[in-house]
């Protein structure tokens, strides 16, 4: 055979093998869908303080391991505490405040029996008045007098009892449904939790990471300072639409993970997100934006797949968050599932090499 006819074997055969690859990628990309776009998320929780001030412990070191309810940092607590006994003086106070509200309504009170006795003597002096004034032994002035006095003692009864009134009013409930004690009570109560705000701990178990804290820093009310990483762990994979044809919630599925190159691991698809990001429309009174290309053939669009790892999957939570994987999708048929694995137990191996 001359070299001329060797050299049209080799491509003969190269054209062939590049068809049968190329319709395998076709048919493959249907039916037995692979994506290198995984990653494992851990949920991060961004820790802020609830109240300002100086930072004076930072109890944790970087890439600690803490659980619920740990001390993070502490916050200089010397101004909560003044606030704290301002408000227990303010309560004390109220307190106060009432007791004389209650002296006062008793001496009124004691003013309006008083003007009640003599009411009514002024009362019977008007009365005797009247029956001489009959008679003609008073004078017309007389009994002008004695009914002067009767009507100012009226009138200061109905002062003391519109005072009495007034203090009753300004005094309030009785005990701790009193609007000033319980007013009062709020401000203890708002003052201790500030206090407490002071320590901060952790809400959750998980692990510090990035923290650039120190001793000395100041700390704003609702400003991020350090996160701690969850040990919950979620692996989700980005697929091309297309790619999803067939596939449903529950489909099988392999993942291999390049921080454990040679291993192949079980999964399912546990969810299948709603929609992305670019998908999303918000009413902001504006026209509507078309997508604009120069390209012939635009990006395929990807949705993510939500996925549970079969059997023993407590590794996840050690891995790091955003370890990347790649993941097969398997259909429902044997053949496909068994082509599957080969596909992905390949790129397994070729993890050792890349």
């Amino acid at each position: 055979m001359t070299p001329e006819e060797k050299f049209t074997h080799y491509v003969r055969y190269s054209v062939i093998g590049f068809i049968c690859v190329f319709i395998y990628y076709l048919i493959a990309d249907v039916f037995l869908p692979v994506t290198p776009q995984a990653r494992v998320y851990h949920s991060v929780v961004q820790i802020s303080p609830q109240i300002s001030g100086r930072i004076v412990n930072v109890a944790v070191d970087n890439n600690q391991m803490v659980k619920a309810g740990d001390t993070l940092f502490e916050i200089d607590s010397g101004p909560y505490q003044l606030a704290l006994h301002q408000a227990q003086l303010t309560l004390a106070d109220a307190r106060l405040q009432n007791k004389r509200y209650d002296s006062n309504i008793k001496a009124i009170q004691a003013k309006i029996a008083a003007s009640k006795a003599t009411l009514h003597q002024q009362k019977l002096l008007k009365e005797r008045g009247e029956k001489l004034f009959k008679q003609r032994t008073v004078s017309q002035q007389d009994v002008e007098s004695l009914l002067a006095n009767y009507e100012v003692s009226k009138a200061n009864q109905a002062a003391l009892e519109a005072q009495l009134s007034e203090a009753v009013l300004a005094r309030g409930d009785k005990g701790e449904d009193n609007l000033a004690i319980r007013h009062a009570l709020n401000q203890v109560s708002q003052a201790e939790l500030n206090l407490s705000y002071t320590k901060v701990s952790a809400l959750s178990d998980g692990v510090v990471t990035n923290l650039q804290l120190l001793d000395g820093a100041y700390a704003t009310a609702g400003q991020p300072l350090l996160a701690v990483v969850s040990k919950k762990a979620d692996l989700v994979a980005d697929f091309r639409e297309k790619s999803l044809m067939n596939m449903h919630k529950n489909s099988l599925a392999r993942v291999v993970f390049d921080s454990r190159p040679g291993e192949v691991y079980e999964a399912k698809i546990s969810s299948i997100e709603a929609g992305v990001s670019s998908g999303q429309l918000s009413a902001n009174g504006l026209l509507s934006t078309t997508e604009t290309s120069t390209r012939w053939v635009r990006d395929a669009q990807r949705q993510r797949l939500h996925f549970t790892v079969l059997g023993d999957n407590q590794f996840l939570s050690l891995m790091p968050s955003g370890a990347r994987a790649t993941v097969q999708l398997l259909p429902d048929n044997l053949i496909g599932q068994w082509f599957g694995a080969l596909q992905i137990r390949l790129i397994s191996w070729l993890h050792y090499i890349y």
